[in-house]
């Protein structure tokens, strides 16, 4: 292939799509409003399109990955949030030590699980 890709954007689906879009403005995306029930949200050049759409096998086993740079300091902020207590559905594991680096996971409100990981520096 002779081209460049420039981005890659993940579709992800709502129960509850007016939630779902308050759960991700929380988190800090900014969002820009695309049609009556799609949105793209953006947090620096990542970026992801959130619809109003929902298919429960599809929601159930849509799982994405998110690397930053220190995984329990995002931990501790998101915590801080108390999403848990402000959304239904919304759930947030504490930080894990694997073999390849660290990871804590966070359920949206329709159920989406979000890897959130740093990669082990050898």
């Amino acid at each position: 292939m002779k081209h460049t890709a420039k981005s890659i954007r993940p579709f992800l689906g709502a129960r509850n799509f007016e939630l779902s879009r308050r759960f991700y403005q929380d988190l800090g995306f900014q969002e820009n409003v695309l049609s009556e029930d799609l949105t793209v949200f953006k947090l620096g050049q990542l970026a992801f399109y959130l619809q109003g759409a929902y298919v429960k096998d599809w929601i159930d086993n849509t799982m994405i990955f998110l690397e930053v740079e220190n995984v329990e300091r995002y931990y501790q902020e998101l915590s801080a949030m108390q999403l848990s207590s402000k959304y239904d559905g919304v759930k947030l594991s504490g930080v894990r030590i694997e073999d390849w680096g660290k990871e804590c996971f966070l359920h949206d409100p329709s159920g989406i699980l979000w890897h959130i990981g740093e990669f082990q520096t050898k």
